[in-house]
């Protein structure tokens, strides 16, 4: 499998995650099959294909990702001929066992098995399989749309090879996208515990009256967003210390930002909590739907990821 020489994949669960996936999969020539047990099936493959085409970063038509694209309602006839198995079913434990486990016994000795999964772990997702099959057991987490954002976190299992390791980074890298190897196995993985982390702030500001969900969505993209969209954390710091680098800024800044670790908010999702944040966001952004919000989202995600690469380019 290579640029060159695109493989096949199965792409089991037509949800967001498993549609988007099967765009940017046949639109780097890979040959996509879709299980899902779902009864309209084709019409939210072919729908899923029309929606994502326009906004890949090298946009191909839906018509020749359609040629690509076969969809199965068995399992055994999705899997049995691939090179690799990518999983995005429901989030639940004993669901991704028992899955993996037929997976295992259908698809050929060397493809590799793996999972979008969010939050569990591949250890576990593996923990009935045999020794062979767990080998090549790898978390593969996307940024939701995998079609678009380039980061992928590849996670190992305890019984995961560093072959099936290795080979898994380079195939995500063959698709443009980003991987990169979390070294330790931790809930959430690394992207979603750091929005999770934020957004637990974002709530406890809201709630307490402090802005607004609209309010706060603008402080995001006009601050941290495009900064970190070009340094991350620790090189945004870096620089924030001038000259003297990071050991300056958390010398002289450090001890306000313990301050405010402190006093972090710790909200609790009650009904009562959800509700309320269910109809300011909703209130906030009435008269959108979702297609319309979406394709936005896109193609501002779009703008902003051709801004860097050309940035990168002309440095």
């Amino acid at each position: 499998m290579s640029a060159d020489s695109p493989g096949t994949v199965a792409v089991i669960g037509a949800g967001t995650i498993g549609l988007s996936w099967a765009v940017l999969f046949a639109a780097h020539g890979w040959s996509v099959h879709i299980q899902d047990p779902r009864p309209d099936l084709e019409e939210a493959v072919a729908g899923g294909l029309r929606q994502f085409a326009p906004t890949l970063l090298e946009p191909v038509a839906a018509e020749v990702l359609e040629r690509r694209v076969r969809v199965h309602t068995e399992l055994g006839a999705a899997v049995n001929t691939v090179d690799l198995v990518q999983e995005n079913g429901p989030e639940d434990l004993g669901f991704k066992q028992r899955l993996f486990a037929d997976l295992a016994a259908a698809a050929p000795a060397g493809a590799l098995l793996a999972s979008s999964t969010s939050g569990l772990q591949p250890s576990d997702i593996a923990e009935h399989l045999t020794d062979d099959a767990a080998a090549r057991v790898v978390v593969a987490h996307p940024f939701n749309p995998p079609h678009l954002l380039p980061l992928v976190e590849v996670v190992a299992g305890r019984r995961t090879s560093p072959d099936t390791v290795e080979r898994a980074m380079a195939l995500y890298r063959g698709l443009g996208k980003v991987p990169v190897h979390v070294r330790k196995e931790t809930p959430g993985f690394v992207a979603n515990r750091l929005q999770s982390a934020m957004f637990r702030e974002a709530v406890d500001l809201v709630l307490r009256g402090v802005v607004t969900p609209a309010e706060l969505d603008t402080v995001v993209t006009e601050s941290v967003g495009p900064r970190w969209a070009t340094g991350g954390p620790f090189l945004s710091y870096h620089l924030g210390g001038g000259p003297g680098g990071f050991r300056h800024f958390l010398e002289h800044l450090g001890p306000g930002m313990a301050r405010r670790w402190r006093d972090l908010g710790t909200p609790e999702l009650t009904d009562e909590v959800i509700a309320r944040l269910v109809e300011a966001t909703e209130g906030a952004y009435a008269g959108h739907d979702y297609a319309d919000l979406t394709r936005a989202r896109d193609l501002r995600e779009i703008a902003v990821l051709n801004a860097r690469a050309q940035a990168r380019t002309d440095t």
